[in-house]
């Protein structure tokens, strides 16, 4: 029988365990263990008999994760520190979304309670970084720092409502590409966040008029809003935030918005506190709304003007725009019909103005550019890609008299531009400093010298890149002319500029501060005149692109005496162990390689 079954055979009568240490264990467990051996019953054991296991025995382990979202609120409700909160807040992502829901008020005091903080903090989440998690652990940190300042989001969240629960000192917000916000969170940071000073919303599809309109309403000291592209906003929200906060909204920005003639309408009648009002591609508006705008005698405020691609910007509507803001001293604008005869109009209604900025006016000539100058009292003139100035012979009459204001002209890649037009800048402009002449093809040594000469009060400022034609007989003139007040000379893209031209700087600027002279023909020998200049003082040199080698770095590291910026880009004559040697003598001056 064994033989058949094996050895490990229990019958009746059979001794149960071979060593007596076996028995004394089985024997200890007493009544825990139910042992039950069926009587003349032969049973075969073909695997380990385990009595007992400790899987069997161990009891199981409660932890506070058993307890249900109810029970943990209300023992959250009863933390108060500060530190303790934000350690709560780091255990799991559980409790931190559960200590984010609660409100302060909600919150059990104790008999004493911690200080508050009064410093104010800032936020901002980009990209991935923009989660709900982020949002829900600003919320309970910040809430014991005195509250959250200024916060930021530029990516897909939609936890703005537990910020605006918790953060009522909230000034500044900020929401980018946020398309799962909607007006239910303008509508909680209008109830919770009344020190709100300034919002902007970009490309958050999900934002209707409801709640601008709540914002206008329940935020008093609201002073900016940028609003662009907003695809649900319309005349309803925007009409409603401005009227609302007319006695202190300061700053209008309107971008890429559906908005109709009715919204401007409302903008000029109640932006009586508007200091800036901004205005881009709004496409609906026409010539009405603008008129409308300036007609409406609210905006006695404003100070700058910014439109950008808006059909309805003409003649007609500038001037209504000239008269209605007496106080106007700032305007840009960009992408219009504007004639001649409408800028000369502007500048017979707008006296106050003291700067504008024209970008891509294509009608405008230069006709209608030395109108506006003898009849305004403009200090600054900028003019970029108005390629429908022509550079046209003209005859100014003896009546009338140069402009005594205009101190700054930036002409900027207007091909037409050249030295007819330069010659009759010259004769009407006497007061002139700052000269920005970029990207002009057309203008020679002979155009930029009847210009300069013409400046009583001595050129400060002078920009000529990428202004091909010039040489080194222009340089000269300047330097002996103005050589007492030039603080600044840009010449980057001059090809004709020689050695001649940096000797002549060294020896009578001696006021310069900034040369930039990248992409000329200078060599080694440029670098050693300016280094043994007496009386020079230069802060800032580029020479990108020059032929200049190793042995300009002796008198680079002479000039590293005053410098603080040095552009070496693409000057490939110059070997990376030289510059590294000069980095170490001149460690003050950041050097561009």
């Amino acid at each position: 029988m064994q033989k058949l079954f094996g050895e490990e055979v229990l019958y009746h009568g059979m001794p149960k365990y071979h060593t007596p240490e076996e028995s004394n264990l089985f024997l200890s467990l007493g009544p825990h263990v139910d042992v039950y051996f069926p009587p003349r019953k032969r049973s075969r054991v073909s695997a380990p008999f385990v009595l007992f296991s400790e899987q069997i025995f161990k009891k199981q382990q409660t932890t506070i994760d058993a307890l249900p979202d109810e029970c943990l609120f209300e023992i959250f409700t009863r933390v108060t520190g500060t530190q303790e909160k934000n350690a709560c807040a780091s255990v799991s992502k559980r409790w931190l979304m559960l200590l984010s829901t609660i409100h302060k008020k909600e919150i059990k005091q104790n008999k004493i309670e911690d200080l508050e903080i009064n410093n104010s903090l800032t936020r901002c989440l980009k990209g991935k970084k923009a989660t709900d998690i982020r949002l829900a652990a600003i919320s309970v940190g910040t809430s014991g720092h005195g509250g959250l300042d200024e916060l930021s989001i530029y990516g897909n969240n939609a936890r703005v409502v537990e910020i605006a629960n918790e953060c009522h000192l909230l000034e500044k917000l900020q929401l980018s590409h946020c398309p799962r916000i909607s007006d239910k969170s303008l509508i909680a940071i209008a109830n919770n966040c009344p020190n709100l000073t300034s919002l902007s919303i970009e490309s958050c599809s999900n934002i209707k008029n409801e709640g601008l309109q709540e914002i206008g309403k329940k935020c008093p000291n609201l002073k900016s809003i940028l609003i662009k592209n907003c695809s649900q906003i319309g005349d309803q929200g925007v009409a409603s935030l401005v009227s609302s906060a007319s006695s202190s909204l300061m700053k209008v920005k309107l971008h890429g918005l559906n908005v109709t003639d009715t919204c401007l309408a409302v903008i000029g009648h109640y932006g009586m506190a508007l200091t800036e009002l901004t205005l881009v591609d709004l496409p609906v508006v026409t010539e009405k709304g603008f008129w409308v705008m300036g007609s409406g005698q609210g905006l006695q405020k404003l100070k700058s003007l910014l439109i950008m691609n808006c059909n309805g910007v003409t003649d007609v509507s500038l001037e209504a725009l000239g008269r209605g803001c007496p106080n106007l001293k700032l305007i840009s604008i960009k992408k219009s019909g504007l004639s001649d005869s409408g800028l000369v109009s502007f500048a017979k209604s707008s006296q106050s103005l003291e700067s504008i900025l024209l970008e891509e006016c294509h009608v405008i000539t230069q006709l209608g550019i030395f109108g506006f100058i003898v009849n305004s009292t403009i200090k600054n003139l900028s003019l970029t890609k108005c390629f429908g100035i022509k550079d046209l012979p003209m005859i100014i009459p003896s009546t009338i008299s140069p402009s005594e204001t205009l101190k700054s002209l930036t002409v900027s890649n207007c091909p037409g531009f050249g030295n007819s037009s330069l010659a009759v800048m010259g004769r009407i402009c006497h007061q002139i400093q700052d000269i920005v002449l970029t990207g002009l093809p057309g203008i020679t040594d002979s155009g930029v010298f009847s210009l300069v000469k013409s400046s009583e009060s001595g050129v400060t400022k002078l920009d000529l890149s990428k202004c091909v034609n010039l040489t080194d007989k222009i340089v000269s003139e300047i330097s002996m002319a103005h050589g007492g007040t030039l603080e600044v000379l840009n010449l980057d893209g001059c090809g004709l500029i020689t050695d001649a031209s940096v000797v002549t700087i060294a020896q009578n600027c001696s006021l310069l501060r900034e040369l930039d002279v990248s992409k000329s023909a200078i060599t080694d020998f440029a670098i050693a005149a300016l280094a043994c200049a007496e009386h020079l003082n230069l802060q800032i040199l580029s020479v990108s692109g020059c032929q200049v080698s190793n042995k300009s770095v002796p008198f680079l590291k002479k000039l590293g005496e005053t410098l603080i910026g040095l552009n070496m880009m693409q000057c490939r004559g110059v070997s990376n162990d030289a510059v590294g040697i000069l980095e170490g003598q001149i460690w003050k001056c950041d050097i561009l390689v």
